[in-house]
C-alpha cells in the first residue's frame, strides 16, 4: 500500500475534529442543523489553516443522504465521495489556473442544471482572489442569486484582492492562524497515534517554524520523520532546518549579559566553523531574548517552547529585565544593518558588541563598605589614571591640553544623573552669553536664547512654547505657556530649563510657569514666531512663482493651474523662492 502524507491522511473529516477554528465551526453547524444556509461563504486565513477542509466538511453536510445536519454520517455514497474527492456535486475549482473569463463562463453555463447524485450542488473555488476582472464581472449575478440547489463556497488567502462587489454577495468567515500550544498538542497526538518516539523541544521547534500552518506543520513532520530513521529528536530536527545548537545561543546570550566580549566574540567564532547561518542565528537570539523575557513575568508561558528550561532559568535570575528590553530593541534594529555589513559574520560581531556597549552601568557593591561606583566610571577613571584620556579639567585648560598625547581624545563627558529622555545625553550647548536675567524676559531675547540652545526634544518642545509673562523679578523669571501645550508642564523640565538658565547667565535662576487663559501669553512664543515666518516665506514664494513670466504663460497656453501646497521655499529665506 502506498504511504499517505500525513496532511492527507489526518484532514478532518467532521466539524468536531477541525481544531482552533471553533468560532467558524460553529456558525456553520448552526446555520446547517437550523437549515438556515447562505447561498455564497467565503472562507479567508493563511495557507494550510482549514478553508478548503471547512468547505469540503460542509459540502458533505449538506449532500449527506442521513439528511441536512452538521454531523455528517461519513459511511454513505456521497460522504465518501466527497472524502475521496470523486463526488459529482461538489466542483472543485483552482481558480489560480483558470483566470480566464472564457474559463469562468463555461463553468457557470451548468449551473441551471440540478445535481447529479446529491442534494445541492456545490461550487468549491480555492484562491478566488486570483480570477480576472472580467471572470469577478461574469461571475457577480450568478454568485448574487444563483438556483437554490446551487451553493458557492469561496476560498482565499488575500480577501484584500477581492472586489466589494464579491465581498458584499457572501459571508465571510476569517480563520485564524494556529497557536503554537495548540499546534503542539496535535503534533503529539499524531505522532502517538503513528508510535513515533519523539521528543517535545523537537515538535515545538516544528510547530513554530510552521508559522501557524497545520498543513505546513505535518509537512515538516513527515521531512523530521524520515530525517530522524523514524524518531523526532530535537538536534535532528534543528539540524533539518538548519539551525545551530541551543547551546551556541545560550552561552553567547550569558556573555552578552555578563559584559564578556572576549568569550562572546570566541563563541562566534565557535558558530563561524559550523557555516552558520548569521540572520537564523540573529533570530534565534532575538527569540531566546523573548523567552526569558516572558519566563520572568510569566514562566509557564514558555515552558513548552524551549529544550532547557533550566538553563533559561539560570539566565533569567543573571538578567535585568530592563536591559533584556534593550538588547532585544538594539538586536531587532541591528537586523535589518546585517545585509549591509562587509561581511555577516563582522556585522554579527559588531552587533554583539553593541548589545554589550549600551547596556545601562549596573552599580556594583562595594565590599569596604564605601560608595558604589559604576564600571564605565571606573574604566574611564582607570583611562584617565594611565594619562590615556583627558579630564574633563584638561579638555577646557589650554596649558593642560600641551601635556597630552597627541592622540589623546578631545575631552570625556562628565558622568550625571539626568534621565529624562527627551534630553540630549552629551549635554547642551551654550548660547551667547547673557548679561543678566533681562536679556531674556523679553519675547525676542527668549526666542534668541532658544534658538541657540542645543537642548533636544521634548524639554526644547516646552521651550518653544514658552514666552516671558514679564521682567525678571530678582532671580525669578516668570514664563507662559501655550494653552495649547500645557501637557508639556512637567516639573523635571522646569528644572532643567532653571539649570539651562543658570548655566549660561552664572547665577542661579528660578522658573516659574503660568499656564495661558489665567495668564495671557505677551507677545509670540518662539513656535508661533517659527510658524510665522514659515508662513510668511511660503507666502512670499507662492507669490514670486505665480508672477514668474515662465509660469504666466504656462497657465495661458495650457489652462493650467498651480498647487499652492506643491511650492516650497528654498532654504535662502531671502530669497522668496
Amino acid at each position: 500500500m502506498s504511504y499517505q502524507a500525513l496532511a492527507r491522511k489526518y484532514r478532518p473529516r467532521t466539524f468536531d475534529q477541525v481544531i482552533g477554528q471553533d468560532h467558524v465551526v460553529s456558525a456553520l453547524a448552526n446555520a446547517l442543523d437550523s437549515e438556515r444556509i447562505h447561498h455564497a461563504f467565503l472562507f479567508t486565513g493563511t495557507r494550510g489553516v482549514g478553508k478548503t477542509t471547512l468547505a469540503r466538511i460542509f459540502a458533505k453536510a449538506l449532500n449527506c443522504e442521513q439528511g441536512i445536519s452538521s454531523t455528517p454520517c461519513g459511511a454513505c455514497v456521497a460522504c465518501n465521495g466527497v472524502d475521496q474527492g470523486n463526488f459529482v456535486d461538489l466542483i472543485e475549482v483552482d481558480a489560480a489556473s483558470r483566470t480566464k473569463v472564457d474559463d469562468t463562463r463555461e463553468l457557470l453555463d451548468n449551473v441551471q442544471y440540478t445535481p447529479t447524485q446529491g442534494r445541492v450542488k456545490i461550487y468549491l473555488i480555492d484562491e478566488v482572489h486570483m480570477l480576472s476582472t472580467h471572470s469577478f464581472n461574469a461571475l457577480l449575478k450568478t454568485l448574487e442569486e444563483p438556483p437554490d440547489h446551487v451553493k458557492f463556497l469561496l476560498a482565499t488567502t488575500d480577501p484584500q484582492k477581492l472586489p466589494a462587489t464579491i465581498l458584499s454577495r457572501c459571508i465571510q468567515f476569517n480563520l485564524k492562524a494556529m497557536d503554537i500550544p495548540r499546534l503542539v498538542g496535535q503534533l503529539g497526538s499524531i505522532l502517538d497515534q503513528e508510535d513515533i518516539p519523539y521528543e517535545e523541544p523537537a515538535v515545538a521547534v516544528l510547530s513554530q517554524s510552521a508559522n501557524g500552518s497545520v498543513r505546513d506543520a505535518l509537512s515538516l513532520l513527515d521531512q523530521a520523520i524520515a530525517y530522524g530513521n523514524g524518531k523526532v529528536e530535537t538536534q535532528a530536527v534543528r539540524n533539518m532546518l538548519g539551525m545551530i545548537d541551543d547551546q551556541y545561543i545560550e552561552q553567547l546570550l550569558g556573555e552578552i549579559i555578563a559584559g564578556d566580549a572576549a568569550s562572546a566574540l570566541a563563541t562566534v567564532a565557535a558558530m563561524s566553523e559550523r557555516a552558520v547561518d548569521y540572520v537564523s542565528a540573529l533570530d534565534e537570539l532575538l527569540t531566546l531574548i523573548h523567552n526569558l523575557a516572558l519566563f520572568q513575568v510569566v514562566p509557564e508561558a514558555v515552558t513548552w517552547k524551549v529544550a532547557d528550561a533550566d538553563a533559561l532559568a539560570v539566565l533569567a535570575a543573571s538578567a535585568d529585565a530592563e536591559v533584556l528590553q534593550l538588547i532585544y530593541q538594539i538586536a531587532l534594529t541591528g537586523k535589518k544593518d546585517l545585509p549591509l555589513a562587509a561581511d555577516s559574520r563582522s556585522g554579527f560581531e559588531m552587533l554583539i558588541l553593541r548589545l554589550m556597549a549600551f547596556q545601562p552601568d549596573m552599580e556594583l557593591p562595594d565590599t569596604a563598605g564605601g560608595v558604589t561606583e559604576k564600571p564605565r566610571v571606573q574604566r574611564v577613571a582607570k583611562l584617565v589614571e594611565e594619562n590615556r584620556l583627558p579630564t574633563t579639567s584638561a579638555a577646557t585648560n589650554p596649558s593642560a591640553q600641551n601635556n597630552l598625547p597627541e592622540t589623546a581624545p578631545v575631552a570625556v563627558a562628565a558622568e550625571h544623573d539626568d534621565s529624562d529622555e527627551d534630553t540630549a545625553s552629551q549635554g547642551v550647548g551654550k548660547p551667547p552669553c547673557m548679561p543678566s536675567l533681562d536679556a531674556v524676559s523679553s519675547p525676542a531675547g527668549w526666542s534668541e536664547f532658544v534658538a541657540h540652545s542645543s537642548v533636544s526634544g521634548m524639554v526644547r518642545e516646552m521651550m518653544m512654547q514658552l514666552v516671558p509673562t514679564g521682567p525678571a523679578n530678582g532671580n525669578v523669571l516668570e514664563l507662559t505657556i501655550d494653552p495649547a501645550s500645557a501637557h508639556l508642564n512637567q516639573s523635571g523640565r522646569v528644572a532643567k530649563i532653571s539649570r539651562l538658565l543658570s548655566e549660561h547667565l552664572d547665577s542661579p535662576v528660578e522658573v516659574v510657569i503660568n499656564v495661558g487663559g489665567s495668564h495671557e501669553l505677551v507677545g509670540e512664543t518662539p513656535r508661533q514666531q517659527a510658524n510665522r515666518e514659515a508662513a510668511e516665506r511660503q507666502s512670499a514664494a507662492e507669490e514670486v512663482f505665480r508672477n514668474d513670466a515662465n509660469v504666466k504663460d504656462l497657465i495661458e497656453l495650457f489652462d493650467a493651474e498651480v498647487v499652492d501646497h506643491s511650492i516650497k521655499p528654498s532654504n535662502n529665506a531671502g530669497s522668496g523662492h
